[in-house]
């Protein structure tokens, strides 16, 4: 009888136990729902909508006014693709972006290096290599438009060079290259220096007992150990560097450039918006930039996924 009972009650308890963990889940939805409710509203006001609104401009002939737009369908990306200052204005970005994501990954490598290893003062380094980073986009701007302005800029005078750094097409993405390599090279410092300080202290042990010399110990223990590390720093950096504007435009003045050699796309997205009203067309290439950011998101964890699948 007392087998039978226990039968007959196993699925009953079974029914109860699974019922109060729903209880439970909904009511845990129901109060996290509340934490969750600001996140969810201001991604809704400033991302979604503003997604959506302009993806429905790209597709009308829209003005900075708002009113009397039409429906025109496709003709804005026609325009788009067979537009060859767009072409060259995502040109300059990606040339700014070549230039500057293999550049700041190792500087920010080997000034990790140096502030985990030094043995005195970690601090005052760490401040020097880290504080630019925290001045304001156009602070740092200013400050390299005058140190490369040339007769009176810091930067001729002490090299004892005479280059007309912001006023010649052949310099002039140089000079935002370097602003941009002193500016912001403080945060990927940053990660890897917290990358080096959770590297376990006893594989350098263990490879000193074995003979290793320094320069073993980074290619053996430290660039492998940083790998992950490093593939964030680069995708960091290449979605960033895409995005080029505050300081190519701060430094040009808010103009072009010198023969429109410095103008990023979404600076000439702007002008487009703002100073040809073409509103709907500049949704156009919004879009498209849209896109191509998303694809190098998206290839970016591809390949994080296929390194991790391979190395299983």
């Amino acid at each position: 009888m007392t087998t039978s009972a226990q039968t007959v009650l196993a699925p009953t308890r079974a029914r109860s136990a699974t019922a109060a963990a729903t209880v439970r889940r909904k009511q845990g939805f129901q109060h996290g729902g509340w934490f969750v409710a600001p996140f969810l509203l201001l991604f809704v006001l400033f991302v979604a909508w503003p997604l959506l609104r302009g993806l429905y401009l790209s597709f009308t002939d829209a003005n900075i006014s708002g009113e009397g737009a039409r429906f025109i369908g496709l003709d804005n990306y026609r325009e788009a693709f067979h537009d060859r200052m767009m072409w060259d204005a995502l040109g300059h970005s990606a040339y700014f972006t070549l230039l500057v994501v293999p550049c700041i990954t190792v500087l920010a490598f080997l000034l990790a290096m140096l502030a985990h290893h030094i043995e005195h003062g970690k601090w005052l380094w760490r401040l020097c290599f880290f504080a630019p980073f925290l001045l304001p986009s156009t602070v740092a701007a200013n400050l390299w438009q005058w140190l490369f302005t040339q007769g009176i800029g810091l930067f001729n005078e002490t090299l004892g060079l005479d280059t007309p750094w912001l006023t010649d097409k052949s310099y002039a993405m140089l000079a935002i290259v370097i602003a941009t390599l002193w500016w912001t090279v403080g945060f990927s410092f940053l990660l890897y220096l917290a990358a080096l300080q959770g590297i376990p202290g006893h594989l350098y042990e263990a490879a000193r007992l074995d003979g290793a010399n320094a320069w073993h110990r980074m290619v053996h223990i430290t660039l492998p150990m940083l790998r992950t590390i490093t593939g964030l720093v680069i995708a960091l950096q290449i979605l960033a560097s895409l995005q080029l504007f505050d300081q190519a435009v701060v430094m040009q003045d808010f103009g072009p450039g010198p023969e429109l050699s410095t103008r990023p796309f979404v600076q000439y997205t702007l002008e487009q918006g703002f100073t040809s009203y073409r509103v709907g067309y500049a949704s156009a290439m919004s879009i498209i930039f849209f896109v191509i950011i998303a694809v190098v998101a998206l290839t970016r964890m591809w390949l994080l996924r296929t390194r991790e699948e391979s190395v299983r």
